[in-house]
């Protein structure tokens, strides 16, 4: 016991960087959001009053926020099953061993290294109806690409901007799922091989089941940056088109430039903590739904 207390400093010591960079960055932003979503001001943003904790409720019941939290639950449940889905496929596909398969897990896992800004940029330029490549291709099959175009169309805009957003995730969710394929014994194939399991039977029953801890990380990574979607949503059709703004997410109503609480810091801070815990929510709901079907044995 003595022991460990004489280590108590030198624990202390190792841990104490990690502390204040997380206090700095995550706590104090954190707790100074908090303080400052108590705040309500003017259209100029320079005359605040303190609007107290209902302020919170107010700004949750809003139909700015409602119609901003609706848009991001939208992108999400397009962007997260699909991302997944394709990630998984192709990380089977290229767990061949075959010969030249280095190439195309290259290709596949390219877009990691490619920003959110830069894959934004690229479908826009494609998307473009007067300019772009997939307007003048397929515009006979899919009128909307020529007019008013994806982008521009409010049926069409939100799922446009799902795509740039499955494509710039796919190359980490290939790699993360590739990774956890190479962990999976292969004698688990090769007994399933043994008693007669086709392909389809080896990959429900071997491959899917082991792959639950890694699925069930990167849908929560993947989740949590659906609702954190900001960039595409700014490049691609800034929150639009108006007015009835299909694209505009919570993280665009909190710092877009056509937001219509841009001026107001206190509207701000209490979206921002409130997509904070929606965050939280979702986390735990991810975890606690699916932690329990999760195969964690090897």
């Amino acid at each position: 016991m003595k022991k460990k207390w004489r280590e108590l400093p030198i624990a202390v010591g190792m841990l104490a960087p990690s502390a204040v960079i997380l206090g700095l960055f995550v706590v104090y932003p954190l707790v100074r959001a908090i303080q400052l979503g108590h705040l309500r001001c003017d259209a100029t943003g320079k005359r605040c009053r303190d609007g107290g904790w209902g302020q919170y409720i107010d700004v949750f019941r809003s139909n700015e926020f409602q119609h901003a939290l609706a848009n991001t639950a939208r992108l999400a449940l397009m962007t997260v099953p699909i991302g997944l889905a394709l990630g998984v496929g192709l990380a089977v596909l290229a767990d061949k061993q075959i010969r030249g398969i280095g190439f195309f897990r290259t290709v596949f896992s390219s877009t990691v290294a490619t920003s959110v800004a830069v894959a934004s940029l690229i479908w826009f330029v494609l998307l473009q109806p007067e300019i772009g490549v997939l307007p003048n291709l397929f515009h006979g099959i899919i009128p909307s690409l020529k007019q008013p175009g994806l982008l521009r169309d409010p049926a069409t805009a939100l799922p446009a901007v799902a795509l740039s957003s499955i494509w710039a995730s796919l190359g980490f969710t290939f790699i993360v799922i590739t990774a956890a394929l190479q962990g999976i014994p292969r004698e688990l194939y090769e007994s399933a091989y043994v008693d007669g399991a086709g392909g389809w039977m080896r990959f429900s029953n071997v491959t899917l089941p082991m792959l639950g801890p890694t699925i069930l990380f990167t849908s929560v990574v993947l989740t949590t940056r659906a609702f954190q979607s900001y960039a595409e949503v700014a490049l691609l059709t800034g929150g639009g088109p108006d007015p009835q703004r299909p694209t505009q997410t919570l993280p665009y109503l909190i710092y877009g430039q056509n937001s219509l609480v841009k001026n107001d810091i206190g509207l701000k801070s209490a979206a921002a903590v409130l997509l904070f815990f929606v965050l939280l929510v979702l986390a735990f709901v991810q975890f606690r739904g699916l932690d329990k079907r999760v195969h964690y044995g090897s």
